[in-house]
């Protein structure tokens, strides 16, 4: 007969894998809600007025506007960008960080509760806008625009999470590379809607401009150059460096523009021409690309110190 000792001894376990489960998938679901969050408190802390609209159906002052979740107007794209991207990148960095023994658990409860928090946003605003959008095809086109924008920022939320939360640490890195520029403008709007757009430092657009170099070379340096396959991460983010700023003033411009709005065709080749221009023929992108490798090949050197001494000490132990 079996002590009832023992019998109680083997049935606490039975529970406790489940029991564990279920807590990390909270957890998980917990840390994607706050990373959503936290991507668009930089906005909510306005008071979250949505921006004057062009096509709206009544003459409102900017204070009377209603309240939306998501800056919703073309002329917020970058800002719309880095407040979605931000919040999916913060919520996959935590998992990492953590890197709990259900990670894939984990990292999908994660991603719902990202998710949660951008369809409750992206609902709501846009329930708003249509409502007050005057009728006609042009608001239809800016609507489906905008609208179409916004799912495209979610997706590329999910990615940051994914990539960055991923076990392959290129994968990771090519993630950081991708989110130095909507980083330090979400970090630029959290300057501007706190102190106020006419008292915003005159230093904040200098920094703002060496910040992403930084962020890139301390990914690098933290991906270091072994095995040689990182050297892809290396490529791209350097890459990433130099094109993005110009893809994003590119996209900027053309969508900050009411001359062409509506004209795709002509719209396109704006993009075009102010890419073009963006990137420069004089190199200026080229001291924050040196930046950012001169970090990254300075980090790796200090880590290859760091580690040789550390291997002398333990053998002279």
């Amino acid at each position: 007969m079996s002590h009832p000792e023992q019998t109680a001894q083997h049935s606490v376990p039975s529970g406790t894998p489940s029991n564990t489960a279920a807590r990390d998938a909270l957890w998980g679901w917990l840390i994607g809600l706050l990373g959503g969050v936290l991507g668009l408190t930089p906005w909510w802390i306005t008071g979250a007025t949505l921006p004057l609209q062009n096509l709206w159906a009544t003459q409102v002052m900017p204070a009377q506007m209603p309240t939306t979740l998501l800056p919703l107007s073309q002329y917020e794209a970058t800002t719309l960008l880095a407040l979605l991207t931000v919040g999916g990148a913060a919520a996959g960095l935590a998992v990492r960080i953590w890197s709990p023994v259900r990670r894939r658990l984990v990292t999908w409860c994660a991603v719902s509760g990202v998710l949660a928090v951008h369809l409750t946003a992206t609902v709501q605003s846009f329930t708003v806008l249509k409502e007050g959008l005057l009728p006609g095809s042009l608001s239809a086109l800016y609507f489906g625009g905008l609208l179409a924008g916004v799912i495209g920022c979610m997706l590329a939320a999910l990615v940051a999470l994914l990539l960055i939360n991923s076990p392959s640490t290129v994968k990771a890195t090519i993630d950081f590379g991708l989110m130095a520029i909507p980083l330090t403008s979400w970090a630029v709007v959290w300057v501007v809607n706190v102190v106020g757009f006419l008292n915003v430092p005159t230093a904040v657009p200098t920094v703002a401009r060496w910040v992403p170099a930084v962020l890139v070379g301390c990914a690098l340096a933290w991906c270091g150059l072994r095995p040689a396959r990182r050297s892809v991460a290396w490529v791209l983010n350097l890459v990433f460096l130099w094109l993005l700023p110009a893809f994003f003033t590119a996209v900027q411009s053309v969508l900050g523009t009411r001359v062409l709005a509506g004209d795709i065709p002509e719209m396109l080749a704006m993009g075009r021409d102010v890419f073009g221009r963006a990137l420069g023929p004089d190199g200026a992108a080229l001291p924050t690309i040196l930046l950012a490798l001169v970090i990254g090949l300075v980090g790796v050197g200090v880590q290859a110190v760091a580690a040789r001494r550390s291997a002398q000490q333990r053998v002279s132990v």
